[in-house]
């Protein structure tokens, strides 16, 4: 089983992850936090990294649902969703699996909200 699910355009790096929040957006997901990989390893370490970004990705009540579940499970939320640039206007959008994610975790009641979330991931990707 893979531990993400991916896609690539041929689109801007700025146009993909406005595509890409809009289609989260219509499956529930607000983005929660942004993490800019390219200015921070430029900031920490003096180095040029491709145009990559950490989309944090929540669906507050599959969220709400999987923290009733199992009080930890909130060290793999959010979902995180990349957006690399592999070369000008080829960009690949990638979203965790949270089915693979929850297998380390040994409780039953979160397999539903894994599928759950699992499906809605994929038609993100899939949209795109």
């Amino acid at each position: 089983m893979e531990y993400y699910f991916s896609k690539t355009l041929e689109t801007s790096f700025d146009e993909a992850v406005q595509k890409t929040t809009e289609a989260l957006k219509k499956e529930g997901f607000g983005v929660i936090s942004e993490i800019n990989i390219h200015e921070k390893l430029k900031e920490k370490l003096n180095v040029d990294f491709r145009r990559y970004r950490i989309l944090g990705a929540c669906n507050p009540p599959y969220a709400y649902k999987a923290l009733q579940a199992e009080d930890k499970v909130g060290t793999m939320l959010p979902c995180n969703v990349i957006v690399q640039e592999f070369a000008v206007d080829r960009i690949e959008i990638s979203a965790v699996n949270p089915i693979a994610s929850m297998m380390a975790i040994k409780n039953p009641d979160l397999a539903g909200i894994a599928q759950e979330i699992t499906a809605k991931l994929q038609a993100v990707i899939k949209s795109l």
